[in-house]
């Protein structure tokens, strides 16, 4: 039998404290989605990097091109989605890849499929919101934008600032340093004070961490200041499980020894899925709903309402254009209509002078012949 809460000994309960659990169920029930977008030119370890993040296989199937048809290779779009379940939590991961990016000799309009895409995302959110059905929105809109700078520049290149600066109001973007394990850690260092300082030089604003609450506990701050520190992130990916000391780990053999990714020594791989995973997933699709796709909203809703103004304004030039016409229609009728008028006044009036001057002829004739009778 179930046990009845007893009403006299919680008299002051009301039953509210119990909504977090209740949106936690709804939550679960329902399940997660999240959209990834990976951006960079090939062999800087994306492919590798997400497999590794999510623990899975995404690309089993590619092929790499060769020189011949990287020269007149052009960026295009692929979609890979995967359901991924956590103690019963369910996550529809999409991860949109980029091939091509970079990869052509002439790479100046890579970021235009980039944009083009997040703004169809958009787009179709918008018009299934504005619909009648609003049920079942699918949500495909990009939350997040990991963008791969090679270890191996002195800082961003010029294409890396193109893209940037088309995307960084669009879409949440984090970069992220590919193939770390080429740099020692002074390299490292210098190559992100270098690419913050070309953002700040270039006003590019990439995603910003929240301010921890002040509630929150002393470990959950210390970790948010280092993972605010790590900006951009240096990673090193690897699919491969090896044996180092008797433990098992991922990571990659050299002839100099091994590289633990997840060991924060080496790489920031450990920081960058709990920022991506564990602790910001949630913040970054509440920024891509409340800031990037609010501000195309309001775009898309002034670009509806001037229209709309353009459209009456030309109703009403051609409604009064239309009365000016009918008006003028009726004037030049009304100055026919007194002209005929006028016309047959004046007939009137020559055919009332005629009777008169036959009149008087008639009685001029008649005395007359009165004056010849008398004689």
């Amino acid at each position: 039998m179930s046990k009845t809460p007893s009403f006299d000994k919680d008299r002051d309960y009301i039953g509210f404290a119990t909504l977090p659990e209740q949106v936690h169920r709804k939550s679960v029930k329902r399940g997660f989605e999240f959209t990834l977008m990976v951006v960079g030119e090939s062999g800087l370890g994306k492919s590798t990097l997400i497999n590794s993040l999510f623990l899975g296989d995404l690309y089993k199937n590619r092929t790499v091109p060769n020189v011949e048809e990287r020269i007149e290779k052009t960026t295009r779009i692929e979609k890979k989605t995967m359901d991924i379940e956590e103690r019963g939590v369910r996550l529809r991961l999409t991860v949109v890849d980029t091939p091509g990016f970079g990869d052509a000799i002439n790479c100046e309009d890579s970021w235009r499929v980039c944009t083009q895409y997040i703004d169809e995302q958009f787009r179709q959110y918008f018009t299934d919101e504005s619909g009648l059905n609003r049920r079942n929105i699918q949500d495909n809109r990009v939350h997040c934008c990991l963008y791969f700078v090679p270890p191996w520049g002195h800082s961003l290149r010029q294409m890396d600032l193109d893209l940037i600066r088309r995307l960084h109001r669009k879409v949440n973007i984090v970069l992220v340093i590919g193939k770390a394990d080429c740099l020692n850690k002074t390299e490292v260092r210098n190559l992100k004070e270098r690419i913050l300082q070309d953002l700040e030089d270039n006003h590019i604003q990439l995603y910003q961490f929240p301010e921890c609450d002040s509630d929150e506990d002393d470990d959950f701050k210390q970790q948010d200041r280092e993972l605010k520190a790590s900006i951009p992130f240096a990673v090193v990916g690897s699919n491969t499980i090896l044996e180092v000391a008797g433990k098992k780990v991922r990571g990659r053999q050299y002839p100099w020894g091994v590289v633990n990714v997840e060991d924060a020594e080496h790489s920031d791989f450990i920081k960058l899925r709990t920022f991506l995973i564990s602790t910001h997933m949630q913040d970054l699709k509440d920024t891509t709903q409340d800031v990037h796709y609010e501000n195309f909203r309001a775009q898309c809703i002034s670009q509806i309402s001037q229209h709309a103004l353009r459209e009456r304004g030309k109703l009403k030039r051609d409604s009064i254009s239309s009365t000016n016409g009918f008006d003028a229609a009726i004037s030049e009728t009304d100055r026919l209509l007194l002209q005929k008028d006028e016309e047959i006044r004046r007939m009137q009036d020559m055919l009332t002078q005629m009777q008169e001057k036959l009149k008087q002829t008639h009685l001029m004739e008649m005395k007359k012949n009165d004056s010849v009778i008398d004689v």
